[in-house]
């Protein structure tokens, strides 16, 4: 990213058949037992270092639900990085960093994201990601496909309505088998 610049980074974690939860939202499936040798180790300081270049992460408010209870037996995934969630509901604040915000997608994104961060990563849930993808709001794609069939749940791209050009930018497999594919976005 060049000095200066602003990018949306749609990140999920799917099974290989799509699905991003179960049907009851459970997420147990993240932790996998298998293990592939060629693969890369995630953790130590290179996934700090990495998590300190996001700015600000953009959620829905079921995905700020779901990360609240997980954040009971876990802790807050995310940190002290100001984090705005999506929603016309009232919801509790159960920490400093976190923003509120009901309305035009692209007005948030313009006038206020654009204003403050550089990096900011959307990290749930699926009808947000289409919003974003389809008023050309996205720049990435970082999709984690876990090695695992649910055969059913919450699909990450269900009826988004319209065909979107892509650019793989890199790929990464990991000791857990997971694969991380990382696309751009081509709008133009």
């Amino acid at each position: 990213m060049t000095a200066g610049s602003f990018k949306i980074t749609i990140h999920m974690v799917a099974s290989l058949d799509g699905f991003i939860a179960k049907k009851d939202n459970s997420v147990s499936w993240f932790e996998t037992t298998d293990h592939y040798e060629k693969g890369i180790t995630v953790s130590g300081p290179d996934i700090q270092e990495f998590l300190k270049t996001i700015d600000c992460y953009v959620m829905g408010s079921r995905t700020y639900e779901h990360a609240l209870e997980l954040s009971k037996s876990y802790g807050w995934a995310y940190g002290d990085i100001p984090t705005m969630v999506l929603t016309h509901r009232t919801l509790p604040i159960e920490r400093s960093n976190i923003e509120f915000y009901s309305g035009d997608p692209e007005k948030l994104v313009n006038e206020l994201l654009k204003q403050k961060y550089r990096n900011v990563w959307l990290v749930g849930g699926a009808d947000l990601a289409k919003d974003f993808i389809r008023l050309k709001l996205a720049d990435e794609i970082r999709l984690s496909i876990l090695p695992i069939i649910l055969g059913n749940g919450l699909p990450f791209f269900d009826h988004i309505g319209l065909e979107q050009a892509l650019h793989l930018k890199d790929v990464t497999a990991y000791k857990s088998g997971m694969v991380e594919l990382w696309y751009e976005i081509k709008n133009s």
